[in-house]
């Protein structure tokens, strides 16, 4: 039976997670079906969708799927999502509670943080990676400060990563990125903007992966509890 370290090291493979929060079931799908024909094969399917957890269901239904459950807050909603069929739960600040029901389940938690502190309450709690969440308000340059006193802790910056800031994220420590608006744009998905939606992705990813190849192997180590 997989453990938690196979669905993280397949999340890491992927490099870009888009982050998936739109107003409605329908203009999700809409977004991983546009997003996996550029080239994605993981989604974090946030739980502020109506319907998530059914979204979820279906999703990770499909083999080459990676799905997660992001923006979950108790132990019961990440026992709801993993029954569902997440494969990892992402959580947008630290919950104990989370990380213990994670170690359970056997899928790994990611909590988010942005200070030292609260990658180490993390990390204590659980979380297989950390979400540096929201990452555009500190920038590359405060990753890199992390990883100097966390340098076996994976980091997911998230919230405002770009195509434009991609390489430098990586470059400061990144061992991959979330995506929310920069690639799930709903005002594009509902004007049927599909070629926007799919030029941004090609670039976002290219960037990302021609900085990887030439960035140093990041060593994690497991949590404490």
């Amino acid at each position: 039976m997989p453990n938690p370290s196979h669905w993280l090291d397949r999340l890491v493979a992927h490099g870009v997670v888009p982050v998936v929060r739109t107003s409605t079931a329908d203009l999700a799908r809409i977004a991983v079906s546009w997003l996996r024909e550029a080239g994605f094969r993981t989604f974090e399917i946030t739980m502020t969708i109506p319907g998530a957890a059914a979204l979820i269901a279906e999703l990770s239904a499909d083999d080459e799927l990676l799905i997660g459950a992001g923006t979950v807050f108790t132990a019961a909603e990440a026992e709801r999502v993993v029954a569902a069929g997440a494969r990892y739960v992402v959580s947008p600040c630290v919950v104990a509670e989370i990380g213990a029901a994670c170690r359970r389940l056997a899928v790994p938690s990611l909590m988010g943080a942005l200070t030292p502190t609260e990658v180490h309450q993390a990390h204590r709690a659980g979380a297989r990676a950390v979400k540096l969440f929201p990452a555009a308000t500190v920038g590359p340059a405060h990753l890199k400060a992390l990883r100097t006193v966390f340098p076996d802790v994976l980091f997911m910056p998230t919230g405002g990563v770009d195509a434009a800031s991609v390489a430098d994220w990586v470059r400061a420590g990144a061992a991959c990125v979330g995506v929310g608006g920069k690639l799930v744009d709903e005002a594009s998905i509902k004007a049927g903007d599909k070629a926007v939606v799919l030029d941004a992705a090609a670039t976002l990813m290219a960037n990302f992966r021609s900085t990887a190849a030439t960035a140093a192997p990041l060593r994690p180590r497991s949590p404490t509890r």
